[in-house]
């Protein structure tokens, strides 16, 4: 998937960063030549990655001391933050497709990662795939994954233009269906019934990307929208019942996952969210974490 993602939605992504680097570089008149310099730093963390194999942001500014560049863009306003540019420079060059993030340093919550250039990590690198082919391939993927559901919602997902996405669709073959007074898109070959799989419980993560597939979730979320996400749309955790959001949870300082069941599911239903805690306690075990975007239900759930 990621050469897909590289060529349909990163790179463009990476164009309008670079832009808003150079605007911001510009304004702290850190050169003359501004894109020239930016330029310049870039190649020359990315020959210091490649040189090293593999390195962490401190190893690179040590490498490419412009790195530490200080960008103070509101110095007399109180809420005015000075940082420097490592992280933005190396979001550029992954953006590009130059670096992937490898390794976290530490167990699996902590936030320092190593940087590896992307042809060490993934033999041949992400390649230099034709951006409208692959958007069509992500289409078709996202329909089998998420469809049926409108076009809006997959130009949401996507971040692509309304333009770009139907010329994605007019190469894949689809059907229209009828989703609650709505027109909802799904493959072709995917008309057929979907098995009943039973009951099914499971206590998904933040930004789990089942409920994160669709911009309309009123289908499955109801009236539970406003507890369990943030101001910006990023969903905490959630249990999930047979394909619908009843409630969500949270870890407490001493390892407690806490549980808010936001509608009756029966009695059974309860019990068996309740083996589901158990079982994730048991396997988390003394690990803790903190969501990085917290929403309502969980900081009332871990206060």
């Amino acid at each position: 998937m990621a050469p897909l993602v590289q060529a349909s939605s990163a790179a463009g992504v990476a164009t309008t960063q670079r832009k808003r680097l150079v605007t911001q570089l510009r304004q702290a008149e850190v050169a003359k030549d501004v894109e020239g310099w930016l330029a310049d730093v870039l190649a020359g963390t990315l020959s210091a990655l490649r040189g090293r194999g593999s390195a962490t942001a401190a190893d690179l500014v040590r490498d490419e001391p412009r790195l530490a560049t200080i960008l103070d863009l509101a110095p007399e306003k109180s809420y005015a933050t000075p940082q420097k540019i490592t992280s933005q420079v190396l979001t550029v060059l992954a953006l590009q497709g130059d670096i992937v993030r490898g390794r976290v340093l530490g167990g699996w919550t902590a936030n320092r990662n190593e940087w590896w250039p992307a042809a060490s990590w993934l033999p041949g690198g992400l390649g230099d795939h034709d951006p409208a082919s692959a958007r069509v391939e992500l289409v078709r993927r996202w329909l089998r994954t998420f469809g049926p559901a409108p076009i809006a919602d997959l130009i949401w997902w996507t971040g692509w233009t309304k333009g770009q996405v139907r010329a994605a669709l007019a190469s894949v073959e689809v059907a229209e269906v009828a989703l609650d007074g709505q027109v909802g898109l799904v493959l072709a070959d995917d008309l057929d019934d979907t098995a009943d799989p039973g009951p099914v419980v499971a206590l998904l993560p933040a930004l789990d990307p089942t409920p994160m597939g669709w911009v309309d979730r009123d289908f499955f979320l109801g009236e539970h929208r406003a507890p369990l996400f943030d101001r910006t749309g990023n969903i905490g955790p959630t249990i999930f019942l047979e394909g619908r959001v009843v409630g969500g949870w949270a870890q407490r300082a001493d390892g407690e996952i806490r549980t808010r069941l936001l509608q009756d599911v029966g009695a059974g239903n309860a019990a068996a969210v309740e083996a589901r805690v158990d079982e994730l306690s048991r396997w988390l075990g003394d690990l803790r974490f903190i969501p990085r975007f917290r929403t309502p239900l969980e900081r009332e759930l871990t206060s």
